[in-house]
């Protein structure tokens, strides 16, 4: 396998005139590999800070910066000399807040908080850092990203804890929404997570319909587990209720409660429900999306419920709802949260124990018994997809409708991250086609673009369907529709004219994904990865070929001019084939992506007719 730095030699000695294969073009030719990469609320106003806290002023390169330093002192900490999960959702949603603040200029309250994973516990006397910074601003919410670590003062030692990302509302005089000021993005990493915010935000406006979907396909009788030497013990033994009066010191000067306070009253009391079901003391492991349904001023009493939906053999599931209620009780409750937590027993080894089983309740028991098994599907196919390792990703990952959504976020953000990419070189420039290079460690990536007398929309439509990509793509043969997923996501089987080492010709699943601009400025996004179907197994006849990385961003330019952008990273197996070929090809490349431009310029009126007779 021929090294990268035998590549990087072979890029210098041809600078200026680099050439390269047409087949970069397609994400579907001779083993064409890419790469991907890798989901809140509350009350504004001051938020009180605990001993030993400090918060800083953000860096001069960002003004929604905010750092808070908070030493673990005994009074935060559990019998185990542990910080509180609660204290810790306390603190970061101080800091979130603040930072949303300082880009709303007004007071912000918690929308809600995704999913939390926890990595490690912090002890007595360590430090912990959070840095909180808004990601992008949209209308009237924002969302903020969270990030924090312990540091051992002895040691010197650091570690990340958790990342988190929170919506916040901007709110006015009467409570009213304030509308928001755009945010512009600086750094690299500011423009990938300003561009994948969007996709964030789409993600959790489908997250109950996923939910439903799911339910809506599992059968409808509930199956117990079975576990051997075990009995199960019935949820009703750990369902907990507490109130809470919510006192000054609980709410902001506005007199709503704080968002973190609510969530720490909440872990306490599925704390306990956890305790009941296992009879030991329980380690939080994981919080799905808390999300705030209305305020609660002080003089509320807060009522928290928990119960313990299902164990599963080393993990458990607790549902806890918050309800708010004035002085008179024949007033109806107020709904303010729901969240489910995940907790997880540790031995003397820190490895998670054996638990019992849960008996549910009939009716509502046995609903929240599936549905607690579904959020784990949910939850262990998002955390695979979303969080997992740019190598640790396989080119195809099955696909089914229960990960469709994670899938396509998964689709789209990896495209976004390689177009955020600082460092792109000019490598060649050809009858107004530009080709540009991107070097890292494991990957070299190819961003080819130009501009074309078409309106970015029409060019979205034209490109977006794989049918018709061989009417300017020598390199294909054919693609077929497989599935319509929705309205933005298909997946198509793309047969190849290019043939491969085995002499065969190769055959792709292609999920394509579309996105539309989230806001001005933004592109429209077709992205492109290799997924596995049952349907369509590898055949005999061809060579199945992947991709996991590539597509084409539009921007518009006018009204009626777009810039068109194709980008591909490949794997270190295409090296090959790209140093072999650099030779010979130099003009393909150009004469592909003008064959491109001639196909849209022709389709243009077209597509304005058919649009017209719709």
């Amino acid at each position: 396998m021929l090294s990268f730095f035998w590549l990087r030699c072979l890029l210098k000695m041809v600078k200026g005139n680099i050439v390269v294969p047409e087949e970069i073009l397609s994400f579907c030719c001779n083993g064409l590999q890419g790469s991907s990469s890798p989901p809140r609320a509350r009350d504004s106003g001051e938020r009180e800070e605990a001993a030993g806290a400090m918060a800083s002023p953000s860096p001069p390169g960002n003004p929604t910066e905010v750092q808070m330093s908070q030493l673990v002192l005994p009074c935060h900490t559990n019998h185990r000399g542990e910080l509180s999960t609660g204290q810790l959702l306390k603190w970061i949603d101080t800091a979130a807040c603040l930072s949303a603040e300082r880009h709303a200029g007004c007071p912000c309250v918690t929308a809600s908080m995704d999913d939390i994973y926890f990595e490690h516990t912090i002890s007595v006397g360590q430090v912990v850092n959070i840095k909180a910074k808004v990601n992008r601003a949209f209308n009237s919410s924002m969302e903020v990203g969270i990030q924090v670590s312990y540091e051992d003062l002895c040691s010197g030692k650091h570690c990340s804890i958790c990342k988190a990302y929170a919506t916040f509302v901007a709110q006015g005089p009467s409570g009213s929404k304030v509308k928001l000021k755009p945010l512009t993005p600086q750094t690299e990493e500011e423009k990938i997570e300003h561009s994948i915010a969007a996709e964030r935000r789409r993600m959790r406006l489908v997250h109950k319909d996923t939910l439903k979907d799911l339910l809506t396909r599992s059968p409808r009788e509930t199956e117990l587990e079975t576990r051997d030497g075990s009995v199960a013990v019935p949820a009703e033994k750990t369902r907990v209720e507490s109130v809470e009066l919510v006192l000054p010191p609980h709410a902001n000067h506005q007199g709503n409660t704080f968002g973190g306070q609510i969530m720490a009253w909440m872990e306490n009391v599925a704390t306990i429900a956890a305790s009941r079901l296992c009879h030991a003391h329980p380690t939080l492991r994981a919080i799905e999306m808390f999300h705030f349904r209305g305020p609660s001023q002080v003089g509320d009493r807060l009522v928290l419920k928990a119960i313990v939906n299902n164990a599963f053999k080393n993990s458990m599931e607790v549902g806890v709802c918050a309800e708010a209620y004035g002085q008179e009780m024949s007033v109806s409750r107020r709904h303010i949260n729901s969240a489910f937590m995940t907790f997880v027993v540790l031995d003397q080894e820190g490895q998670p124990r054996t638990l019992p089983m849960v008996a549910p309740e009939p009716g509502d028991g046995e609903r929240r018994y599936r549905e607690a098994s579904a959020r784990k599907k949910i939850r262990l196919d998002r955390k695979y997809v979303v969080s997992c390792k740019q190598t640790e990703v396989p080119l195809s990952v099955p696909w089914d409708q229960s990960n469709k959504v994670y899938l396509s976020y998964n689709n789209v953000s990896a495209l976004k991250t390689l177009v955020a990419k600082a460092n792109w070189a000019l490598a060649r420039e050809k009858e107004k086609v530009r080709m540009y290079t991107l070097e890292e460690d494991k990957f070299l990536s190819f961003r080819i673009e130009m501009s074309v007398h078409i309106a970015a929309g029409r060019a979205f439509s034209l490109l977006s369907d794989l049918r018709r990509r061989h009417e300017w793509d020598s390199h294909y043969a054919r693609a077929e529709l497989v599935q319509q997923v929705d309205e933005d996501d298909m997946i198509y089987h793309v047969v190849s004219q290019t043939l491969s080492c085995e002499n065969k010709p190769q055959d792709f699943v292609i999920l394509a994904s579309r996105r539309k601009p989230c806001s001005k400025g933004d592109p429209y996004v077709v992205a492109f990865r290799s997924v596995t179907l049952p349907t369509h197994p590898a055949s005999a006849g061809f060579t199945r070929g992947e991709t996991l990385c590539s597509g084409f961003c539009i921007w518009p330019e006018s009204e009626e001019m777009s810039k068109v952008a194709y980008y591909n990273q490949a794997t270190p197996g295409y090296l090959n084939y790209v140093t072999t070929n650099v030779a010979g090809l130099s003009s393909n490349f150009c004469a592909t992506f003008k064959a491109c431009e001639k196909f849209l310029l022709k389709n243009k009126e077209d597509l304005i007719m058919r649009l017209q007779d719709l």
